[in-house]
């Protein structure tokens, strides 16, 4: 079993990592967050699962261990292989997704293409009280003033295509970084986020 990697990256795209391990390249299927971040030549470790199937093997790879954990509850869930899955991590943080489980909210998991109504609300009513908050992202610093801009500033890059896990994680970290100026004002924070994310990947809408 690969549980994980750490090497130089080779090649990325949208959902999909090469990352070269002892003279050996692997192909990694990752969140849309992972693999906007990757960058070519420089070293990412990744937490991994590797899928067997008859005819093929395939590895999945995240930045921390409560992203892998998650992933192993969604593809548990009938209904959800380990594609609609990786979707699910691309779009929602490991605390999004267990906010919806427990509030018992199905409305983020049918955003994701190829969950549909019936399997949103299996993974609901089967991930009770399996999924917790993540220890890292609870763990990041939050701005003192302004978690109403970072939110509208998130909600504003969901709207030019990013996924709600990536706009949110790059609203909150342009924030911890900010002045408290630029905290309070929308338009500014959504300039720096944007300068932040670069240029968009997979479809996503450019400013």
């Amino acid at each position: 079993m690969i549980s994980s990697l750490h090497g130089v990256v080779l090649h990325s795209t949208p959902d999909q990592v090469v990352i070269e391990v002892g003279g050996v390249g692997f192909s990694v299927a990752v969140p849309a967050d992972v693999a906007h971040t990757a960058t070519v030549g420089e070293q990412l470790r990744l937490h991994t699962s590797l899928i067997v199937r008859e005819d093929a093997l395939s590895l999945f790879g995240f930045a921390d261990r409560s992203e892998l954990e998650v992933f192993g509850l969604l593809i548990s869930v009938t209904g959800v292989g380990p594609k609609s899955a990786l979707g699910v991590l691309s779009h929602l943080t490991v605390d999004q997704i267990a906010d919806a489980v427990t509030s018992e909210d199905d409305a983020p998991f049918r955003r994701v293409s190829g969950i549909g109504p019936k399997t949103a609300k299996l993974i609901v009513l089967q991930l009770a009280g399996k999924v917790h908050p993540s220890a890292v992202s609870s763990s990041r610093p939050i701005p003192a003033t302004g978690g109403d801009v970072v939110s509208q500033v998130a909600a504003a890059l969901v709207g030019l295509g990013w996924s709600e896990k990536v706009a949110a994680e790059a609203a909150a970290q342009t924030a911890a970084d900010a002045t408290d100026a630029e905290r309070s004002s929308v338009a500014s924070l959504l300039r720096s986020t944007l300068a932040l994310l670069g240029p968009a990947q997979g479809g996503q809408a450019r400013v």
